[in-house]
């Protein structure tokens, strides 16, 4: 019992803590139909399994989109609910030398965020140059979703359209030289 309380108190201590790290917001968006995007770029972290989510000690940072319902989601959409099916990628470029790498973003669960798309990236470059992230958004392929007659009716044939945000001059130094414990 006693081994349970220290594992407990332990997981306790650890999120309370991430409260307190440093978190780099890089955007916030919405887009159709009513959908809150929060574009981050977060200490890298231990996420299993690591050989499909890149181990920690293999990146610089964890680039993470928070994608949730707002007020104006159509009906039954939960309000802050995960939006999920979205396939998202993100493009980081070295403004240095040009240098670039595409990334997937893959579904992510925590305690601090709950379900988020994300992935531990190695930085093609230093962490103290500058790099523009395009992020882009993409509906799932039709076979990965079906939609119901009513879904057709209020909103349309997807979930959402494609969108594309970019960001300029991202110092990811902070958050590539910290760690979460």
């Amino acid at each position: 019992m006693l081994k349970y309380f220290f594992i407990f108190l332990n997981l306790y201590a650890s999120s309370s803590f991430a409260g307190q790290l440093p978190e780099m917001v890089i955007g916030q968006e919405r887009i159709d139909p009513g959908i809150n995007l929060i574009f981050e770029g977060a200490i890298k972290d231990d996420v299993f399994p690591s050989s499909n989510f890149v181990p920690k000690e293999n990146s610089d940072v964890h680039l993470e989109v928070l994608a949730n319902w707002n007020e104006d989601a159509p009906s039954g959409s939960p309000i802050n609910g995960f939006v999920a099916y979205l396939r998202i990628t993100a493009q980081i470029k070295n403004q240095r030398d040009s240098v670039e790498k595409i990334i997937a973003l893959l579904p992510h669960i925590n305690l601090s965020d709950n379900l988020h798309y994300a992935l531990n990236t190695k930085l093609p470059g230093k962490s103290d140059d500058l790099y523009s992230v395009k992020f882009i958004i993409q509906p799932p392929a039709s076979s990965e979703l079906g939609l119901h007659f009513d879904w057709m009716n209020e909103v349309g044939s997807f979930l959402a359209k494609p969108y594309t945000f970019e960001y300029k001059d991202l110092d990811f130094s902070e958050i590539a030289n910290s760690k979460r414990r």
